[in-house]
């Protein structure tokens, strides 16, 4: 049997800083890892609040889609992870301004932390046709 795991990684999101990749190409597949709010460029976590962190973290998401040769339409499941449940209505107005529907599927779900201190988290599942 052969691997049919190809990692993609982009160069316009930030880079992982563990043992994981951006996002992982199965067949017409792509599994994306969850991004937070680090701007590529710096290095660093986007200060102003939660809509500021979701809109980086939109742009990282569709920075590694596009590495895939997919876009935000290519989304099928999206999970949302948020330190304050409280800023729901935020993040989704950053994250349907980016979408169009049909939306895909999407969980939120209320954490304790995230890594870095930050605020949101997203993850998602596309399929690449």
């Amino acid at each position: 049997m052969t691997n049919n795991k190809q990692p993609i990684s982009s160069k316009l999101a930030p880079q992982a800083v563990g043992s994981y990749s951006q996002a992982i190409k199965s067949g017409d597949m792509l599994f994306l890892s969850g991004q937070i709010a680090i701007d590529h460029q710096t290095n660093q976590l986007v200060t102003g609040g939660v809509a500021a962190q979701a809109n980086q973290i939109m742009r990282n998401i569709s920075a590694v889609l596009m590495e895939a040769g997919c876009d935000f339409n290519n989304l099928l499941k999206v999970t949302i992870y948020l330190v304050d449940i409280g800023d729901f209505a935020k993040v989704d107005a950053v994250y349907s301004s980016y979408l169009t529907p049909p939306y895909p599927a999407r969980a939120t779900v209320g954490v304790a932390s995230l890594p870095k201190g930050t605020l949101v988290e997203i993850e998602a599942i596309a399929r690449v046709f």
